[in-house]
């Protein structure tokens, strides 16, 4: 569908969107800068929507949300961590 091609894209692009600051973050090991709480709220709200894309069967909401845990997951162990 095409519908899905737009929103496979548009996931692409926000989830990207998270590895200039893991990067920056594991390089710098310097987390400091960093909101923990805004991470942690974040964090769950992405749980959230993995949740949602699964039962609704949205699979470019549900794929995004699955990296996008990933990556805010590093993020918020490294503010842990180094932060």
């Amino acid at each position: 569908m095409k519908s899905d091609i737009i929103g496979y894209i548009a996931a692409a692009l926000t989830t990207v969107s998270f590895v200039p600051q893991v990067l920056k973050t594991w390089k710098s090991k310097h987390a400091n800068d960093v909101s923990l709480w805004m991470y942690c709220i974040f964090t769950a709200g992405i749980v959230m929507w993995l949740i949602y894309g699964i039962w609704a069967q949205a699979w470019p909401v549900a794929v995004a949300n699955a990296v996008t845990l990933v990556l805010s997951g590093m993020i918020l162990i490294m503010k842990l961590k180094w932060g």
